[in-house]
This record gives C-alpha cells, sequence and structure tokens, in this order.
C-alpha cells in the first residue's frame, strides 16, 4: 500500500481535519504535504458535499444542501523541484471506497433546479436521490432495481493549482458570462464566494485569508488545469499529463467517483463517493513548451487505462440540434446530446423505470456519450450508448419477428 501522504477523518468537516484541505483554487493555498518525483503515496478524500449526504431514503439532504463547501477537496500536495512551466505525470495506481459496511457506499443526486440544476433541470426540477451498495466491482440500488454495473472508479478532480494570471482570466471571463444574465436561474456561472471557504492550513483569522477568499474561484467547471472534468475513463492504471502553474505544482484531487456515464448529467450524476486514491509522481522539466501544452485555452492530457468494463452489447440512442418547439439550430451539440438522452429516457420507461429512475441510470452507469458527426450542417448528430448487461430485467424489444428457423434437423444422405 502506498504511504498516505493526506489523511482525512469522516465524520468531522474538512475544516476540521488534522490538515484542512480546501474547496477553492487560488495559487496562495499552502501545500498540505510533500513529497518528491518518483514517490508513491495515498491520498484520502472525502466525498464532494463535506459529508452533506446520507444513506437513507429521503432526498431532502440533495434539496436542502449548501452548495457553498463544495467541492471538498484533498491537498494541495507540493512537488519538489517543480516548476512553471513543467508537466506533473501523475499515475493512477489503485482507488476505491474506504473498506467496510459502514463506507462501501454511495450516492447519486438529481439537483433541483433552484440549488443547483443539472443537464435536464428543466424536464427535472426536483430534488431526487438514488443510494448505491458496493460488492467487489459491483454497484446497486435500492432504489434502481435490476440493475447491477460494473464500476469504473475515477476523481472528478485532479489538478495543478493555478498561476495569479490565469486566476484573474478565469474571474473576467466568468463575471463577463455572469452578466449577460446575472438573475439566472441555475446560474451561467459562479463568481468567488468567501461564505465557507476553506483555504486549507490558511488562518481564517489572517490577514491574507480575506484576500485569498474573494479571489479564489469556485471549483465547479473544469479549466485549462484540469480540475473537474468528471472524465470517467480517468480511472485506475491512466497516465495523466498536468501542466504546472506555480512552484510545486499544487496537486489536488477529489469528488471520487465509483460510476459514471459519459457527461455526469445529473449534476451530481456520478455515483459520489468518499475513499482512497494512489499516486505517483514525476515531472517533465519544460514539459510544457516541449509538448506543446502552452497555447491558450490547452488542457491537460492522459494515456489510457487497460482496465474498463467490458460490456460488449448496447443499445444507442439518436439525438439532432432540434430543440423542443421544433426550432432548428445551428451545429448544436448541447441540444443533440440532450434529444439523445431524452430519447433514451422514454425508452427506459417502457421498461418500467420511472422518469427519475432513467435519469439517475444515465447519470450512474458507464454510458458512452458520443458525438457522432459535427460537420453535416444543419444538425449535429449526438449518440449515447446504454450497456445493456446492467439490467436484470428485459431491456430489449421482444415483438420483432424472428427469421430463423424453431424446428428442423440436419440433412442426412438419401
Amino acid at each position: 500500500m502506498a504511504e498516505p501522504l493526506f489523511k482525512v477523518e469522516l465524520g468531522k468537516s474538512m475544516a476540521d481535519q488534522e490538515v484542512p484541505g480546501h474547496n477553492r483554487w487560488h495559487p496562495d493555498i499552502p501545500a498540505a504535504a510533500w513529497t518528491d518525483p518518483g514517490t508513491d503515496f495515498r491520498v484520502e478524500c472525502m466525498d464532494w458535499t463535506n459529508g452533506q449526504v446520507g444513506n437513507n431514503d429521503s432526498a431532502n439532504d440533495i434539496r436542502d444542501m449548501d452548495l457553498s463547501p463544495n467541492h471538498t477537496l484533498s491537498g494541495p500536495i507540493g512537488v519538489n523541484g517543480a516548476e512553471p512551466g513543467d508537466l506533473l505525470v501523475v499515475e493512477i495506481l489503485d482507488m476505491g471506497p474506504f473498506p467496510g459496511p459502514e463506507t462501501e457506499w454511495g450516492y447519486t443526486g438529481i439537483f433541483a433546479r433552484d440549488n443547483g440544476g443539472g443537464f435536464l433541470t428543466d424536464r427535472f426540477p426536483d430534488a431526487h436521490k438514488a443510494i448505491w451498495d458496493f460488492r467487489g466491482l459491483y454497484a446497486t440500488s435500492r432504489h434502481v432495481p435490476d440493475v447491477k454495473l460494473v464500476g469504473i472508479k475515477h476523481p472528478g478532480i485532479v489538478g495543478c493549482a493555478p498561476s495569479a494570471e490565469m486566476l484573474a482570466e478565469w474571474n473576467r471571463r466568468e463575471r463577463a458570462l455572469i452578466a449577460t444574465d446575472p438573475d439566472r436561474v441555475p446560474p451561467l456561472a459562479l463568481p468567488p464566494e468567501p461564505h465557507n471557504a476553506i483555504l486549507g492550513t490558511l488562518d481564517p483569522g489572517s490577514p491574507d485569508f480575506g484576500r485569498i477568499a474573494g479571489e479564489a474561484t469556485r471549483t465547479v467547471p473544469p479549466r485549462e488545469h484540469g480540475g473537474n472534468v468528471d472524465i470517467k475513463n480517468l480511472t485506475i492504471g491512466t497516465r495523466v499529463y498536468l501542466p504546472v502553474y506555480v512552484d510545486g505544482a499544487k496537486l489536488t484531487t477529489g469528488d471520487l467517483h465509483f460510476s459514471q456515464g459519459d457527461g455526469e448529467i445529473t449534476f451530481c450524476g456520478a455515483i459520489e463517493m468518499a475513499g482512497y486514491i494512489d499516486f505517483g509522481v514525476d515531472l517533465i522539466k519544460g514539459g510544457m513548451e516541449k509538448y506543446a501544452m502552452n497555447r491558450p485555452g490547452h488542457m491537460p492530457m492522459f494515456e489510457l487505462s487497460h482496465l474498463e468494463p467490458t460490456y460488449s452489447s448496447f443499445l444507442v440512442f439518436e439525438g439532432i440540434s432540434v430543440d423542443d418547439n421544433g426550432d432548428q439550430h445551428y451545429l448544436d451539440a448541447h441540444i443533440a446530446f440532450k434529444n439523445a438522452c431524452l430519447n433514451a429516457i422514454e425508452y427506459l420507461k417502457t421498461c418500467g423505470y420511472t422518469d427519475e429512475q432513467a435519469y439517475i441510470i444515465l447519470g450512474a452507469a458507464p454510458i458512452e456519450g458520443r458525438i457522432s458527426g459535427i460537420v453535416d450542417i444543419p444538425n449535429v448528430c449526438c449518440t449515447l450508448y446504454i450497456p445493456t448487461e446492467i439490467f436484470e430485467r428485459p431491456i430489449l424489444p421482444d415483438d420483432v419477428p424472428k427469421r430463423t428457423a424453431s424446428t428442423g434437423n440436419l440433412a442426412v444422405g438419401s
């Protein structure tokens, strides 16, 4: 087992941990621990909500959640010798839930429209929740019957700290977006929020705390440094190349998922969990320039793992760039993927699932979401692949006429 470098005690707020993590991005958040290139280590993580969700049959905790403490993250981990312009090479060696009957569970949430929302929030404006139980590779839910899926465990968030200049640019462009429709629900973006900011080992009473809390960005979106990318394929065996923007890199992770579909469409659409993740780190000096990862808008890259569920049978749904009112949009992948999701939900209802159960399945199961065509004006074609082997009830149309003989015998000689 890799040596624990960052520990958490479940049941305690992140702010009350022996060494606190953080829930904002800022270059001046101190490193919680340091390590050398060429080392392996373990990072323990709370769930992304700071322990606000319980293993119960009520969605009140989703409905009433305080989103200002989220995401609750572990780190930053400083890497000796890392400098701006380097690449931090991070290998995901292992991860999972904390072992034991009280901790081997997770949850998927549909957030209310007026408190977080989701990809289909206009169709699903109210809060719902499903609890999942883990047994080895598999997850099942008392709230979503006849589904047994193989998880593809991954961190929703992994990234290095931004530079001061990068942070200022994030704030500039996101504030400009908010200003185009400041009263929108859900909002277009989230500005810095000092309330409930956790800034690592910084003393909340120190002069720097107020300044940093007022500048630090929220952790909701992915950005150039990586962050909340929610890529299900960032799993055990993956190697990630992270650009370094500050001395020490200040690597952070969290928002661990047992499983997720492409898009994590319910907002809390993965199977969220607390747990551990083992990393190995190395440095490529000057790697950002050497591998052309320094242009504006560039993001980390990663090598795929060989470890994935080997589902082979899928039912595929399609969507194009035409909205609910029948209006045509030009090559709009957002609308096209929305239509593919809605078509899948309508179909799953014919198999005995409710609207909300179907929505949860699309968020939590390892579905494949693809842009299948993006050049044929005016429509994008997006597709959504549901692995049929996760279901323990009939899921395919059963009234297709058979074209094979049901009786007969081998031919024999005369």
